[in-house]
């Protein structure tokens, strides 16, 4: 008996093999924080330090997990007009500067220490986002295992941030 058209047609062309997910994403290497250094702008302080960069991310990883987040500059702005507490972090590699200056003013005003990270993709990454994001709000919660993390992070930065005025 005779093949069909069908099944000759199959038979004679080459099956395409299905790429892994990260070969069709490109092999996303993951870039050294020295690399993402070089991008960061010059207002950016403070900076955080390899080790606190670690932290920070971490901490805002579990934050939107535990869906206590705000992100973008947007949403941050508001909660810190609303009077939300909690750390802010911004990516250091923002072009133009100019959509994420006025940040760190509103949380100067309010009180609310805030950290730079050299990364927009990074940050966007620990947010639970597949897009880049310029800034998150961390906020406070009563969960014992987030608790920990939050808080040592949160009294770094502010550490941070009390030798920034001092020096200003």
């Amino acid at each position: 008996m005779g093949k069909t058209k069908k099944e000759t047609k199959e038979s004679t062309t080459p099956k395409k093999e299905k790429a892994a997910p990260a070969e069709a994403a490109g092999e996303a290497e993951e870039v050294s924080y020295e690399t993402r250094l070089k991008a960061v702008s010059p207002i950016a302080h403070p900076l955080a330090s390899k080790k606190l960069n670690k932290k920070v991310l971490k901490a805002v990883k579990k934050a939107a997990k535990a869906k206590n987040t705000k992100r973008g500059v947007k949403e941050v702005v508001k909660g810190l007009r609303k009077g939300a507490k909690g750390f802010v972090v911004i990516a250091g590699d923002i072009s133009p500067i100019d959509v994420i200056t006025h940040v760190p003013v509103l949380c100067e005003d309010a009180n609310v220490p805030y950290i730079y990270v050299p990364s927009k993709e990074d940050l966007g990454g620990a947010g639970s986002t597949k897009r880049p994001t310029s800034c998150v709000m961390v906020m406070p919660k009563d969960d014992k295992e987030y608790k920990e993390i939050y808080d040592e992070v949160f009294g770094e930065i502010k550490e941070l941030n009390k030798t920034l005025i001092a020096t200003a």
